[in-house]
């Protein structure tokens, strides 16, 4: 299954991390905008040398359905083609879905999303899930047939999560009674690792928050959402994995993507720059876990 081919990998390379294209034009050095006539023909170029350049060393990418859409329709052009080209590359890819605000919304996105002849190549796919069982029973209806994973958000790491997410729903916090109804489905889809095809993000500002979703949902394969977040640190991320260092994946972005500017070059070095970003986390986050 899905989910057991993204922790063979992980395990293989030691590094539980997923590598997400934002859809920022901001991350793209001078000389890659100044090669071309566009920026989204700039960000294709850069995002191509990553996906490239990072193969030995991230086991998995991530893409934003709604930030290349926004892009356009050359935005979703771009989105199919660096969603192939990084299917061949061997990355395991998860994919943040359009946005479901009913029933009749999930069941839409989850038929043309799964369907075997879907343009949108992808291993998991992440979803919301605010209202309600309605917006994941159609996905998790179809994930064993399309031999997909499935992600639903728990808890997200932005500083203002807890205005929302945090409030006590009679004695659980909000973010847990959606944990609940998450797990109802996980159950039915445990896969070799013993983890479920069914899994969450969580957000990696609340280590409290990490810490009791590993110790009730045994099953639940984690995602740990702004993993490199001011707020976030790699000792709270270390609360998603078990006793062997499995069952999570750490979510990183502009530490990495940008990570040229992080160190104030000129950007024509922006490849070394994200290769030693990864090796800086990877090392950090191995401080704390140990990955079996």
């Amino acid at each position: 299954m899905s989910v057991d081919r993204l922790q063979d990998k992980i395990r293989k390379m030691k590094n539980p991390m997923v590598l997400s294209f934002s859809g920022s034009f901001q991350c793209i050095p001078p000389h890659i905008r100044e090669s071309k006539s566009n920026f989204v023909d700039a960000y294709r170029a850069y995002c191509a040398s990553l996906l490239e350049s990072l193969t030995e060393s991230v086991p998995a990418v991530r893409f934003s359905f709604q930030n290349f859409a926004l892009m356009g329709p050359e935005g979703l052009d771009l989105l199919q083609e660096l969603l192939v080209r990084a299917g061949k590359l061997g990355y395991y890819i998860v994919l943040d879905g359009p946005e479901s605000l009913s029933e009749q919304d999930a069941v839409l996105a989850a038929d043309r999303l799964f369907r075997k002849d879907a343009p949108w190549f992808f291993d998991g796919l992440l979803i919301t899930s605010y209202i309600g069982s309605d917006g994941i029973r159609p996905y998790a209806e179809r994930i064993k047939e399309a031999d997909k994973d499935l992600f639903v958000v728990i808890r997200t790491a932005n500083r203002t999560a807890p205005e929302l997410q945090d409030l006590l729903s009679g004695s659980r916090l909000m973010h847990m009674a959606n944990a609940d109804v998450i797990n109802r489905f996980s159950l039915e889809h445990i896969a070799r690792s013993g983890y479920s095809c069914v899994g969450a993000l969580a957000g990696a500002s609340s280590a409290d928050s990490l810490r009791l979703l590993r110790s009730k949902y045994k099953q639940l394969f984690l995602l740990i959402d702004g993993a490199d977040y001011p707020n976030a640190n790699a000792k709270n991320c270390s609360f998603a994995f078990d006793t062997l260092g499995r069952g999570a994946a750490a979510c990183v972005g502009m530490s990495v993507t940008s990570a040229w500017q992080q160190a104030q070059t000129d950007g024509t070095d922006y490849l070394q720059q994200a290769s030693a970003s990864v090796e800086r986390m990877k090392k950090n986050l191995n401080r704390y876990i140990t990955i079996l």
